[in-house]
C-alpha cells in the first residue's frame, strides 16, 4: 500500500470503516449477552460469573491479543507469514494448556473461592462458563494473525466480513439456548461468546486462501525475517498485553473484598460493554494507523488530526448517555439491569467517560511506536497503568474505604491517564527522529 502524498480523509475513512463495522460489531455482543442474562433467573449471580469468567479468559488469550499490529506490521513476505504463522501457532499451544489447567475444577474453584474472594454459587457459575470458554483463546490468536495478513493486504472489508459472521453465530446460539434449553445465564453467554470467536477464525482462515496464495508466489527474502527478530518485536508487546488485560483480573480481585462486592460484580461487565462501544472507535484505528503512517511517516499529520476528530465525538456521544437519562434508558430498558443496580450503575459511568479519548490517545501512541519498532515503552507505559490502578483499589478498598464499582472507575482513569502521560516523552522522540531523517 503506497498512500505518500496522497492520504485524504476520505481515504482513511473508507480504510477505516470496515474496522471500525468490526470493533462495533464485537462491541454489541457484551451488551446484548448481558441483557439476556438479566432477564434470566438470578440475574445478579450470573452476571458477576459472567463477568469473572471473561476475565479469566481475557488474561489467558492475553499473549495474542496484539498479533494482529504483529500481522500487520510484519507479514511482508512468505517467509515472515511462515514464521509469524508457526510463531501464532506455538504460542496457542502454550495457552490452550494453561487454560485446561485453570479450568481443572479443584484448582479452579480454590482460586475463586480463596482468592477472588467469590461466593460459592457464583464460583460454581463461573466454573462452568469457563469450561464453555476452553476454545476461546487459541480461537483469537489464529482470527487475530489473519486479520493482519488481510489488513496489510488493504482487505479491510473481510474483516468485516467475518465479524458479521461472528456476530450472526453469537445472536443465534445465544437465543437458541434462552429460548430452548433450561441452563444458567452464563451458559448462555459463554456458549454465545466460543461458538462466534470459533467460526470467525475459521472464517479469518479462508478468506485469506488467495493473499496466501499470492504471497507464495512472490520473491522472498530467507533472511527477512528471523524467530529472534520476531521474538524481540513481539515480547514486549506480549507483557503489554498480559498486563494490559489483567486489569479486568485485578478489579475483579478487589471488588470481591469491597463494599457492596455483589453489585459491583454484577454491574461491571453491563458498563464496561457500554463504555467498550465507545472506545471500540479508538481501538479499530490503531491498524489504521499502523498501515497507512509510511515508511517515512509521510501521513502522520492526516493520520493526528483524523485521530483528534474521532476522539472529540466518542466523548460528546458518551457524555449523550452519561450526563442524561439516557443512562436508566441503557441500564434497565435495553440491558434489563433492575432499578437498584440502575442508580447503582450511574456514578462509575460518569466517572469513565473520558475513558474512550484516552483509548484514542493511546491507541495513537502505541500504533506510532510500533511503525517505529519501538515496543518497550508500550511495556513500560502498561506497567505504571496496572500498577496505578493496584495501589488505588488497595486504597480505596483498604482504606477509605469506597463503594467497589466507583473506586475501580476512578482507578481506571487515572491508571490510564498514567499510561497516557508516559508514552508521551518517547512518542516526541520516535517523531522527532523521525522529522530529522526526512529532512533535505
Amino acid at each position: 500500500m503506497n498512500y505518500r502524498g496522497a492520504l485524504s480523509y476520505k481515504k482513511i475513512l473508507v480504510f477505516w470503516l470496515p474496522l471500525l463495522a468490526t470493533w462495533l460489531m464485537m462491541s454489541s455482543e457484551g451488551p446484548f449477552l448481558s441483557a439476556l442474562i438479566s432477564r434470566l433467573p438470578e440475574p445478579k449471580f450470573n452476571l458477576a460469573a459472567y463477568g469473572v469468567a471473561f476475565a479469566i479468559a481475557l488474561i489467558v488469550e492475553s499473549p495474542v491479543i496484539m498479533m494482529l499490529s504483529a500481522s500487520t506490521a510484519l507479514v511482508k513476505d512468505w517467509n515472515s507469514y511462515v514464521k509469524l504463522r508457526n510463531f501464532i501457532t506455538a504460542i496457542n499451544v502454550c495457552i490452550t494448556a494453561i487454560m485446561l489447567i485453570i479450568t481443572y475444577k479443584p484448582i479452579f474453584l480454590s482460586i475463586a473461592v480463596n482468592f477472588l474472594n467469590l461466593p460459592h454459587k457464583v464460583a460454581y457459575l463461573t466454573h462452568k462458563a469457563a469450561l464453555i470458554l476452553l476454545p476461546w483463546p487459541a480461537a483469537i490468536g489464529f482470527r487475530r494473525f489473519y486479520q493482519g495478513v488481510l489488513i496489510r493486504n488493504n482487505l479491510t472489508r473481510r474483516v468485516a466480513y467475518g465479524t458479521i459472521l461472528r456476530l450472526l453465530t453469537m445472536i443465534s446460539v445465544a437465543l437458541l439456548f434462552y429460548f430452548h434449553f433450561n441452563v444458567d445465564g452464563v451458559v448462555v453467554g459463554a456458549a454465545a461468546l466460543s461458538a462466534g470467536v470459533v467460526l470467525d477464525s475459521l472464517a479469518s482462515r479462508w478468506m485469506t486462501n488467495g493473499t496466501i496464495k499470492k504471497i507464495s508466489s512472490q520473491p522472498s527474502d530467507k533472511n527477512s525475517l528471523s524467530y529472534s527478530e520476531i521474538w524481540k518485536f513481539y515480547y514486549p508487546l506480549v507483557i503489554m498485553s498480559f498486563l494490559s488485560l489483567s486489569v479486568q483480573p485485578i478489579v475483579t480481585f478487589f471488588l470481591g473484598y469491597s463494599v457492596k462486592p455483589l453489585e459491583s460484580l454484577a454491574v461491571l461487565p453491563v458498563i464496561n460493554s457500554l463504555v467498550f462501544i465507545f472506545r471500540a472507535f479508538g481501538l479499530s484505528f490503531q491498524e489504521v494507523i499502523i498501515a497507512l503512517v509510511g515508511e517515512q511517516f509521510e501521513n502522520f499529520k492526516e493520520l493526528k488530526n483524523f485521530s483528534i476528530y474521532i476522539a472529540a465525538f466518542v466523548f460528546l456521544a458518551l457524555s449523550l448517555i452519561s450526563f442524561t437519562q439516557l443512562n436508566f434508558f441503557w441500564f434497565h430498558q435495553i440491558s434489563g439491569l433492575t432499578t437498584e443496580l440502575t442508580r447503582f450503575a450511574r456514578l462509575p459511568l460518569i466517572i469513565l467517560t473520558l475513558m474512550p479519548v484516552l483509548t484514542m490517545l493511546i491507541s495513537f501512541q502505541r500504533a506510532i511506536l510500533v511503525s517505529a519498532r519501538v515496543t518497550k515503552p508500550i511495556t513500560v507505559a502498561t506497567i505504571v497503568e496496572v500498577s496505578t490502578i493496584a495501589l488505588f483499589m488497595t486504597f480505596f478498598i483498604k482504606v477509605l474505604p469506597l463503594v467497589g464499582m466507583i473506586a475501580a472507575a476512578i482507578a481506571l482513569l487515572v491508571g490510564r491517564l498514567m499510561a497516557n502521560s508516559y508514552l508521551m516523552f518517547p512518542l516526541k522522540r520516535v517523531i522527532k527522529k523521525q522529522l530529522i531523517s526526512n529532512s533535505p
